[in-house]
């Protein structure tokens, strides 16, 4: 996948732009030259932070002083020799930190990924802790970082490993009975141990599999579609809840065409904030492509907005959940003359009834976000491996007494399942998405 598997690698492990401090990392064997180019001086014991002044190799000029650590492998981030250099985190040293880097004989830019991927391959991580750790990297929210962190952590892999065991056990049992049936009765005691291991097994996946959905959701986003007729204030809504100025608000109906899109942090869970095209009847062609695609999103949404400014006209127009929201109370003598029949009564201008609005969606997106148990499956693929292997565990439970290779081959289906999950075997048409989603110094 990674183009010189051998070569030692470099790349930046912090941010782009001004910082305090910016972190460079280094890995593979010829760290230590690396060390020697970059800042000559007495060697450096393993896991010792020392202060040295940073050269180019080439001049000896110095670039910045930096904080240096050594690690010695196995006990690395990647399992090899590692170097971390921190430096003065401007653009400047940066810029000159990199160039020293590719001064050193047998040093090359690492790939996105490559840092996690050799930490993959020498045992550090196992593939569901690499996923963990990129959506660690790309997580937004508290409850998207925590969510992550558990995946990162190795929960999902502690918890295959207990399914796993389960199974192993199952199959340890068949295969003592294929070698030895000659043993009077012992093939029906065999089947009622197998099954009760493969039943325990079998409630483990469908319990993670019940807490799948909030796992993905909460990865993806909670979207709420603002619609409603033309000019009800979604514009003004928008921008009022997104706190800047994303769409453009005017007297004139119809001035949204597009759907506009913001996310939004409300109490640590990801929000997704549509406004949409104002909905009614139109010649126009574009406005009418406007209004189709406002319906379609609206409907697709885990929840809906609906404004109006009719106090007797809160019914939405689409389908799905749906808050109804009365619009514009400043106009119409504040929110005890306008709620009869809606969910909610706001003013984007004043801006009264906005904080129980969003309380009020943040309250929905954490109920269906959230689950008695840690989610543990976040990715597709996650989900696919676990049907995989209840459906093999399935069979088993769901026929009656059968041919003890036949129960053994499932067994094995359902074990490799879950191996696909933590990287055992069978994940070469995984690998390379997963490591890409990581940035070069990871």
């Amino acid at each position: 996948m990674f183009s010189g598997k051998a070569d030692t690698i470099f790349a930046s492990a912090s941010g782009a732009g001004r910082a305090a401090i910016a972190v460079f990392r280094v890995s593979g064997a010829a760290s230590a030259d690396a060390l020697r180019s970059l800042a000559p001086g007495p060697e450096v014991r393993p896991r010792t932070a020392v202060v040295r002044k940073l050269r180019y190799p080439n001049t000896l000029e110095v670039i910045d002083k930096a904080l240096i650590i050594r690690f010695e492998r196995p006990n690395s981030f990647t399992g090899e020799d590692l170097l971390e250099l921190h430096v003065t985190g401007g653009r400047a040293v940066s810029r000159a930190t990199i160039e020293a880097l590719s001064q050193v004989r047998g040093l090359r830019p690492a790939e996105p990924g490559e840092f996690a991927w050799r930490a993959f391959v020498n045992g550090k991580l196992d593939l569901s802790e690499v996923e963990g750790l990129a959506q660690l990297v790309e997580a937004e929210t508290e409850a998207q970082r925590r969510q992550a962190q558990r995946i990162a952590g190795g929960s999902l892999r502690r918890e295959c490993e207990t399914i796993r065991a389960m199974i192993i056990e199952a199959m340890a049992a068949v295969e003592a009975q294929i070698d030895f049936s000659d043993v009077e009765g012992s093939e029906l005691w065999t089947l009622n141990t197998v099954r009760e291991s493969v039943r325990s097994a079998s409630m483990l996946i469908e319990k993670a599999l019940l807490n799948s959905l909030a796992a993905e959701r909460l990865r993806t986003g909670f979207t709420v579609v603002i619609a409603g007729p033309p000019n009800v204030g979604k514009s003004t809504l928008m921008n009022v809840l997104a706190g800047r100025d994303v769409a453009i608000t005017s007297p004139l109906a119809g001035t949204t065409r597009d759907l506009i899109e913001i996310y939004l942090d409300l109490k640590g869970y990801p929000v997704m904030l549509v406004d949409t095209a104002g909905i009614r009847a139109s010649e126009d062609p574009v406005e009418s492509e406007g209004v189709r695609r406002a319906l379609r999103r609206a409907e697709a949404a885990d929840l809906t907005l609906w404004l109006s400014d009719d106090a007797f006209d809160a019914a939405p127009a689409v389908q799905g959940p749906a808050f109804r929201v009365r619009a514009k109370i400043d106009l119409a003598g504040g929110p005890s003359a306008s709620r009869s029949g809606f969910d909610f009564a706001i003013s984007a201008a004043t801006g009264e009834g906005i904080d129980e609005l969003l309380e009020a969606i943040a309250d929905r997106a954490a109920e269906q976000m959230s689950s008695s148990e840690p989610a543990l499956l976040t990715a597709e693929r996650h989900r696919r491996a676990f049907r995989n292997a209840k459906n093999a565990l399935d069979s088993i439970l769901l026929s009656g007494p059968t041919e003890l290779e036949i129960v053994a081959e499932e067994l094995r289906n359902a074990a490799v399942a879950l191996d696909s999950v933590i990287g055992r075997i069978g994940v070469d048409h995984v690998l390379g998405e997963i490591f890409s989603r990581l940035c070069v110094g990871k």
